[in-house]
């Protein structure tokens, strides 16, 4: 018996996923172009955060071995753009002494308006921190050094606005130590900042 090749039209079904794949392929161009563009006009630099101050409050530990602390640390977020405010979040610190964890320092999602700089006071207590013989000894010789370092490190996400379509975003990291005199709890500045990351 003869055969007849069937002849069938392309399904509406395939024409509506093609139209569609196509619009979301032009607003997807169109986005890109829109956040390109804006970013050559904004230009944004990477806002940077340091350790604008801190102190000693309280510093004790005994002879069975447990530290108790408390730490005022400031840390200050400067927004140098001039055409764009910054939205930030997931900003989270890590304070730590000799490697061992006594607190972690974080800050709800929080706005930098353009050329402005705001400043997260931390208060940190620590609960009491049980320390191994070689711990010990570390604090007792800080002590009479007269010079005790505990390490900071974390960051924050930064981002900013770009037309309707889209943003541009940075991270902003932190990694130092601070530096204390027990004998006065003055804190020993030094240089303490995310600047070097840009």
């Amino acid at each position: 018996m003869p055969r007849y090749a069937s002849r069938h039209g392309t399904s509406p079904f395939i024409w509506c996923a093609a139209i569609i794949c196509a619009i979301i392929s032009i607003v997807v161009i169109f986005g890109g172009i829109v956040v390109f563009v804006g970013y050559m006009v904004i230009h944004p630099r990477v806002p940077i955060i340091s350790v604008a101050d801190a102190h000693l409050d309280f510093l004790k530990y005994d002879i069975v071995g447990v530290l108790q602390t408390q730490l005022t640390i400031v840390i200050r977020v400067e927004n140098d753009n001039a055409k764009a405010h910054a939205l930030f979040d997931d900003t989270e610190f890590k304070l730590s002494y000799e490697g061992k964890l006594i607190a972690i320092l974080r800050a709800p999602e929080f706005e930098v308006v353009k050329e402005k700089s705001m400043y997260l006071p931390y208060l940190v207590q620590s609960y009491p921190i049980p320390l191994n013989p070689s711990l010990m000894q570390a604090v007792d010789y800080a002590v009479k050094q007269d010079v005790i370092t505990f390490e900071l490190k974390g960051g924050t996400k930064t981002r900013w606005r770009v037309g309707p379509l889209g943003s541009v975003k940075f991270e902003c990291n932190l990694s130092c130590e601070l530096k204390f005199r027990p004998s006065d709890h003055t804190y020993i500045a030094s240089p303490c900042s995310s600047s070097h990351k840009h």
